[in-house]
């Protein structure tokens, strides 16, 4: 099995650039979990006949509660991942500025006082 290779960035990305990357990647995922709770909540309206302009299949109490359990177990998905991204936004943006090198030094120069 061969090692990965990753691509060389150039220009190379400085701290602030990864920041926002960073915050964009949580922000995308974000939006995505917008759509499943979203899709979660017209199953709950399929489910019980409340979606507009389609009619539910009549659905039992034990429907609408097996479909409950599994939008809330979808839920408590959710928010695990929150919690998640939350820390990563917070490391992000608590992250300390690193310093480089300083350079490179020449010989040392020894100045010696007169009398």
């Amino acid at each position: 099995m061969s090692q990965p290779s990753f691509p060389v960035i150039s220009p190379a990305f400085t701290r602030e650039d990864v920041i926002n990357q960073i915050l964009s990647s949580i922000a995308m995922e974000e939006l995505r979990l917008s759509h499943i709770i979203n899709t979660e909540g017209e199953k709950l309206q399929y489910i019980i006949g409340t979606l507009p302009g389609i009619p539910g299949p009549g659905a039992i109490v034990e429907d609408v509660l097996a479909a409950n359990d599994s939008v809330r177990n979808m839920i408590d998905a959710i928010f695990q991942n929150q919690l998640l991204y939350k820390s990563k936004m917070q490391s992000a943006l608590a992250s300390s500025e690193m310093q480089g090198p300083t350079g490179a030094t020449g010989d040392s120069v020894i100045i010696g006082l007169s009398k």
